[in-house]
């Protein structure tokens, strides 16, 4: 069980991080630079992660599976996660990391891991995308207020300004608006043409890989090793402490079966590649959320294998 547990984790995990590796040969061999992997970055964040989100949630009928408990408990563990980040932030001297460290620490990869490893353990499942409703929107709109507030580029700005300038971020950020127009749809309960499902799934499939290979071109060795404890935290906090926080009230809340392996990925899973798009895209440098990435995309094949094999032990699962 341990060993297949292992190779289904690491199945998830090591092709992600082995996009990482291809983008930094990539660099080092001279077919991208500073320039196009920003473009790439702006494309990705603007036009693929939109249509990801609205490729996955506008085909969920949530309606019929509708849990209110169990997306409270999500919203919840996502604010409460997102308290220990900012504690653990200050930390951190400069305050103008302090956005890219909240933003590693608490987000995980809901939307491009949270399906499939759901959906490999029990086949088709809504619950993967009921969690994406409790946390997706939640995780984007407190990234944006907190990576805008901590931005390199707006921190001589004016309290007025600032404030007008992160509601516009979040009232037009592509990523919001892709989940806005998923659920909708899927309120509506229209069926999609196929030439729109098609399209759409075109547009999808190329997000999770191109963002990887432009966040490995991103990728500074020389300046990450300047970052090595802070990002150890935050693989600490990712991988560790919140599932060992927020798993077992889970349990004590009723939570079997997918939905507590949707809980699990939204706690335990790595941090997500488009943190790094979306803290770039604000003026950061990126390069503790480079690391981070990377580490809790390597640690987390062990850990999410630790995780998965208590909970069968414990016939939670």
């Amino acid at each position: 069980m341990f060993a297949d547990n292992l190779i289904f984790s690491l199945n998830a995990t090591v092709p992600v991080f082995l996009m990482m590796v291809f983008g930094w040969c990539v660099r080092r061999a001279g077919l991208l630079d500073d320039h196009s992997t920003a473009q790439i970055n702006k494309f990705v964040f603007r036009t693929l992660l939109p249509a990801l989100l609205f490729a996955d949630l506008s085909t969920a009928d949530f309606r019929s599976v509708w849990d209110g408990k169990f997306v409270l408990f999500c919203m919840g563990a996502t604010l409460l996660s997102l308290s220990i980040a900012v504690a653990y932030s200050a930390v951190c001297k400069d305050k103008s990391e302090r956005g890219e460290i909240i933003q590693a620490s608490y987000r995980s990869s809901a939307a491009v891991l949270g399906i499939a490893f759901v959906n490999n353990i029990y086949g088709k499942s809504t619950m993967a995308a009921l969690m994406i409703v409790g946390t997706v929107p939640l995780y984007n709109v407190i990234a944006v207020v907190t990576l805008a507030l901590t931005s390199p580029d707006k921190r001589s700005a004016s309290g007025k300004s600032l404030a007008k300038d992160t509601v516009k971020s979040i009232l037009t950020n592509p990523i919001i608006l892709g989940i806005a127009a998923g659920m909708l749809w899927s309120a509506i309960g229209i069926h999609q043409p196929v030439i729109l499902k098609r399209s759409v799934a075109y547009l999808a499939n190329m997000a999770t890989p191109l963002s990887l290979i432009a966040l490995g071109a991103s990728f500074r060795l020389g300046e990450a090793k300047d970052k090595i404890a802070v990002t150890i935290g935050i693989a600490v906090l990712k991988l560790l402490a919140f599932c060992s926080i927020f798993l077992p009230i889970a349990v004590k809340f009723g939570f079997r079966g997918e939905k507590l392996i949707a809980i699990l990925v939204m706690l335990g899973s790595a941090t997500t590649g488009s943190c790094f798009v979306m803290a770039k895209n604000f003026g950061h440098k990126g390069t503790i959320t480079a690391f981070a990435v990377a580490l809790t995309t390597l640690c987390s094949a062990f850990t999410l294998t630790m995780w998965l094999f208590i909970l069968k032990t414990l016939a939670y699962i």
